[in-house]
């Protein structure tokens, strides 16, 4: 390494200097080189470590100097390279990764943003459309695309609507049905009572018998309690889940038992064939006993003079059948309609609503009724509820 002259070095701007171990100097064409060297570099000239390396300043710049071992015994190879260019690079480097950083921050912003938009466009128009709800009361459900959740949730939304809708109906449907119905009875009653003023306010003339009288307050109170009978039943069906309704185990033989005593007594000219056996079930007592009751009265004012009334229940199923016309093909379908009433029980007193209680009633508890011809050839019922669950089989 002598015979190379350390100015030489300069051109790859690499320092070079060398060290001796055994005097501890240092030679260089450049003196702030030779000042550099320090103990490190002269250890590794001893033998004492094979190199060093670290990071050292001259004459304002900062170098990276590395010592080896050199050719001769106790001499060390001394190289020392500037940092400036590394530096520079870096900082320019820095400023890259700053601006492209930024400006992948913005682009992730936007895309973001744009991807949020995207996906919460159909919650903004599940609000629109509640909102437009509260508003308009306009139910027409909204159009529905992909099959992600946001669809599943709009799926759900209108079928809530149709249901909203269906029972918005129904209640529109019942009150113009129970003001038609209410019209007729409370024309008659309000007749009636016309009438029984003008009698008892005449001073000069003949005024009502006794006997046509007494016939005016029989009508009042007939209507009366045909009034009272509709409004329990519109009541009734009013509430297809009654809030609060208390449910307790109870035997249908029971509540079939109690209703055939109930009807006897206002039909004692008919004959009752009762056959049951225990079928527990868990529901409304006072719901149940109204739907049997139901269904043994119609029995018995379509069931002739003399006639036999059977109620069988067996296996969960309560059959009530009469002895009467049995209802026509074409009624078969309507019969559980509220308000429904076929042309041959028109003329009969009743407020068309006893067998849709029946209907709301087995469908309450779980369960069906159907019409039918029975086996006497009059109407047949069959209402059926499931067993309690934890009734042992």
């Amino acid at each position: 390494s002598g015979n190379v002259p350390l100015n030489y070095f300069g051109i790859a701007d690499v320092r070079v200097a060398f060290a001796n171990g055994s005097t501890g100097r240092a030679t260089s064409v450049d003196r702030a080189m030779v000042l550099a060297v320090g103990q490190q570099e002269m250890r590794v000239a001893r033998g004492e470590t094979k190199y060093s390396a670290r990071t050292v300043t001259i004459a304002g710049e900062h170098y990276r100097i590395v010592a080896v071992p050199g050719e001769d015994p106790y001499t060390a190879l001394i190289l020392a390279q500037s940092l400036t260019p590394t530096e520079k690079m870096l900082e320019r480097l820095g400023l890259v990764a700053l601006l492209f950083g930024a400006a992948g921050m913005v682009a992730a912003g936007l895309a973001g943003w744009a991807v949020a938009q995207g996906g919460l466009r159909p919650v903004r128009r599940l609000t629109a459309k509640a909102e437009e709800i509260a508003r308009t009361e306009d139910l027409t459900p909204i159009p529905v695309e992909g099959n992600d959740e946001i669809a599943r949730l709009s799926r759900a939304f209108n079928a809530m609507l149709v249901s909203l809708r269906a029972s918005r109906d129904r209640q529109r449907q019942l009150v113009a049905d129970a003001g038609h119905e209410l019209r007729t009875p409370l024309t008659s009653l309000r007749t009636n009572l016309d009438l029984l003023a003008q009698a008892d306010s005449r001073t000069e003339g003949p005024g009502l018998s006794a006997q046509s009288r007494s016939e005016l307050i029989g009508d009042v109170r007939d209507q009366i309690g045909e009034l009272t009978t509709l409004i329990g039943d519109l009541v009734e069906l009013a509430r297809d889940e009654p809030a609060g309704a208390v449910t307790e185990r109870v035997d249908l033989a029971e509540v079939v038992e109690q209703a055939v005593a109930r009807v006897r007594l206002r039909a004692p000219g008919l004959t009752f064939d009762v056959r049951t056996e225990p079928w527990p079930v868990q529901g409304e007592p006072a719901a149940l006993q109204r739907a049997v009751t139901n269904l043994l009265d119609n029995a018995a004012k379509w069931s002739p003079e003399g006639g036999t009334v059977r109620a069988v229940l067996r296996e969960g199923t309560l059959m009530v059948a009469d002895q009467g016309p049995g209802v026509a093909a074409k009624d078969l379908p309507l019969v559980f309609e509220r308000f429904f009433r076929s042309e041959a029980a028109r003329a009969m007193p009743g407020s068309g609503l006893g067998l849709s209680i029946v209907k709301a009633v087995a469908e309450r508890h779980g369960g069906v009724v159907r019409a039918g011809t029975g086996p006497d050839g009059g109407a047949g019922f069959w209402f059926s509820v499931p067993r309690a669950a934890d009734s042992a089989d």
